[in-house]
Order: structure tokens, then C-alpha cells, then sequence
């Protein structure tokens, strides 16, 4: 059994260093932690090439995510790149199918789990369709997004007094990055996984792409498609934004690296 996030291989990608696992084992380790280090609050980051990009572009939001546990590759672009350098990962860690994985394990095994962020009733819907497909699964709390500082505090109070395994912050990068670098000090939680749009994934709120689309990178087409009134935010904020630099950027280490590879074996 995995005992530690160093005992996974990782890669570095534009200065942030990402994990070479993949669900099995993310399911492993979080159960050594919940068993094993329960008073250590445990991060795993859980992004692509969006949370590189906002590192890239942001040196302290760099830091925070290379302050995390264990960052884990949740996008198609890290799949390729760490092929690339000789890690055959056969897919992605998305956050809503880590979760499911681990609902499977966590309904077996007991493990507690609270939810935060997102609406009310996106909430109540994601507690619904969880109970139903994973029966036996222990959800102790739930609380949607918070606003301001003394709603944090509130947060912080409920979540710690309710003793969950697993804290699932669903509040989208960067923020529930931010988020949970702030307050990971104050949680009494074994795990804390930010997991973006998961809770929509999971709830039923926003339909998922079918396995073969996500699995080849296009999944922000399929957004596109069934998203129309996010397309500004899919394309020009995410795509045509970072995509193109992403490219570039990676593409301009990668030579560098491999040059300076031969260059030490001569």
C-alpha cells in the first residue's frame, strides 16, 4: 500500500510538479490517510491545463498548488505529456469519476464524507442521486458556497464539528485552491480535495460527456455544445486563452529538456 505522495514519480510542468498516478492508486493513498494520519489534513489537487496555466501566470498561486500533497493530472494535455516522458497513464483523475471510484471503496468501508460548496439545491441533488447509487454511503454535511470571511468561519465550525473523512470543496479553480490553502490549517479532516464542477457532473445539474470524448480532449467541445450560454467563458477564457500558450510553453520545455538531456550524454 502507498504510504506517501513521494513515493509516487512525478513531472514537472511549467515550474508545478504533477503526480504520475492514477485513480487506483489516489483511491489507495486516501485511505491510508483516513486510517493511517488522520490528524494530518491531507491536500490533492486535482487540475490541467487550466490550474497550469493560472500558475504560470501567477507565481503565489504556484506556490500554493506545489504546497498540496499530491497533484493529481486532470486533463488530457498532462496524459500527453507525461507519455511523452515515459509514464504510460492510460487516463486522466477527473474529479467526478475519482469520486465515484471512491464512493464505492467509502460505502464499504464506512468512510464519512461532506460536501461544500456550490447552490443549495445542487446540493440536495448531488445528496440524492449519491444516495441512491451508492447505498451505505455515510454523508454527514453539506454547505453551499460561502461568501464572506465569518460564513468561512462558520464553514470551518460545522465541518470540523460533523468529523468527516473527506472534505469535497466544489467551488472551482482557483478559488477553492485558495480556499482550502487558507483554512487547511483549521480543518480537522484526514482529506480535502477541491473537485471543480464534479458536484454539477455528479448532481445531474450538467451532463457529462460521454467517456470517448473525454478521454480524447474534447469535452470542452461537448461544453460548447451543451453549454451555449458558457461559450465565452469555455472558448475565449479557457481555450483561446491559455490553449495556444499552453502549446507553446510546454512545447519550448519539452526541446529544452530533451536538449539538455543529450547534451549530458556526451
Amino acid at each position: 500500500m502507498l504510504k506517501k505522495a513521494k513515493e509516487i514519480p512525478s513531472i514537472e510542468v511549467l515550474g508545478n510538479r504533477v503526480h504520475m498516478v492514477q485513480i487506483p492508486e489516489v483511491v489507495e493513498l486516501m485511505s491510508y490517510w483516513i486510517e493511517e494520519e488522520p490528524q494530518k489534513c491531507h491536500w490533492i489537487v486535482a487540475t490541467g491545463m487550466h490550474g497550469i496555466m493560472e500558475a504560470h501566470e501567477n507565481s503565489n498561486f504556484k506556490a500554493i498548488l506545489n504546497s498540496s500533497d499530491l497533484f493529481v493530472p486532470d486533463g488530457i494535455p498532462l496524459i500527453w505529456i507525461a507519455r511523452y516522458l515515459g509514464f504510460p497513464l492510460k487516463k486522466r483523475v477527473c474529479g467526478a469519476d475519482l469520486m465515484s471510484e471512491f464512493f464505492r471503496h467509502a460505502s464499504k468501508k464506512g468512510y464519512r464524507n461532506f460536501f461544500y460548496g456550490k447552490s443549495r439545491e445542487t446540493l440536495e441533488q448531488l445528496v440524492s442521486k449519491l444516495s441512491r447509487s451508492f447505498p451505505g454511503l455515510k454523508i454527514v454535511g453539506v454547505y453551499p458556497s460561502a461568501s464572506t470571511a465569518e460564513e468561512d468561519r462558520k464553514v470551518i465550525r460545522e465541518i470540523n464539528q460533523k468529523k468527516p473523512d473527506v472534505l469535497w470543496v466544489g467551488l472551482g479553480l482557483p478559488w477553492q485552491e485558495r480556499w482550502i490553502f487558507e483554512y487547511k490549517d483549521r480543518l480537522r479532516v484526514p482529506v480535502v480535495i477541491g473537485v471543480g464542477a464534479a458536484f454539477d457532473f455528479l448532481s445531474g445539474k450538467v451532463k457529462r460527456a460521454p467517456a470517448w470524448i473525454g478521454d480524447r480532449g474534447l469535452e470542452w467541445l461537448w461544453r460548447l455544445v451543451c453549454e451555449p450560454r458558457n461559450w465565452p467563458r469555455i472558448f475565449l477564457g479557457g481555450l483561446f486563452l491559455y490553449g495556444p500558450k499552453f502549446v507553446f510553453l510546454v512545447s519550448s520545455e519539452l526541446i529544452s529538456r530533451k536538449l539538455r538531456e543529450r547534451q549530458h550524454g556526451k
